[in-house]
């Protein structure tokens, strides 16, 4: 476990993508209502896949730095290409955007109330400030500030990103929560100084697929979603 160095914990920055909505979900049923031909839960797995690669171009510098839209778009056409699907550009645009309109779990809502009456809750999330911002509004998701790599011009995993959060708030990072679905996410985290929250989302990746949500002694708390975490930090 982490140990607090600073005082008491003030902030908890929430990872996004699988941990405060389901994208795999949302996507999916967005690629089956435009019926095109293909398996909404496969192209969504196909689409996030290229997630990770896409932004390690950005962090060794192959690319300049590009918001995750752009990245986004950059694999959606290879993925259209991949399964022979041809679209407008309307139509591929649209799509796109669907990053924006990902809905939330079912717990997201409570849960974030319950945690907001006690603690400053932000995003830290590799998307960027406007996909984070049309989200919020969307599903009534009650940050107090939305932070993105696009703040920082690094993305998740570099140090800058979780010390960063601490920075903007002029605490230590030990008065600051990382709370995610994603163990490396956590890892990295800590490794800063945060605290940790790991919470669990067995349905990420869809039915299809199984993540690791095992407990770890490493992490400061393990949660079956935000109801939970809200019990064990008293809100």
């Amino acid at each position: 476990m982490s140990t607090p160095t600073a005082g008491p914990l003030q902030i908890l920055a929430f990872d996004v993508f699988g941990t405060v909505v389901d994208w795999h979900g949302s996507i999916a049923r967005e690629v089956d209502a435009m019926q095109l031909g293909v398996d909404g839960g496969r192209f969504a797995l196909a689409w996030r896949a290229g997630y990770l690669p896409a932004m390690e171009r950005v962090r060794k510098g192959e690319l300049g730095w590009t918001r995750i839209d752009d990245l986004h778009r950059m694999i959606l056409d290879s993925v259209l290409a991949k399964f022979g699907i041809r679209l407008l550009p309307d139509r591929i645009e649209h799509l796109n955007k669907v990053w924006h309109r990902l809905d939330p779990w079912p717990d997201t809502l409570a849960g974030l109330h319950r945690l907001r009456s006690r603690y400053t809750l932000c995003t830290l999330s590799n998307g960027n400030l406007g996909l984070l911002a049309n989200m919020a509004k969307r599903a009534g998701l009650p940050w107090d500030l939305i932070l993105s790599a696009e703040v920082f011009r690094h993305y998740k995993p570099d140090p800058q990103t979780y010390l960063g959060v601490a920075d903007i708030f002029g605490v230590s990072p030990g008065q600051v929560m990382l709370v995610a679905a994603h163990k490396e996410d956590l890892h990295a985290a800590a490794a800063c100084g945060l605290r940790t929250a790991f919470v669990t989302r067995p349905m990420e990746f869809g039915p299809t697929r199984q993540p690791d949500i095992s407990r770890e002694p490493a992490f400061d708390h393990h949660a079956t979603d935000f109801l939970d975490l809200a019990d064990q930090l008293g809100c």
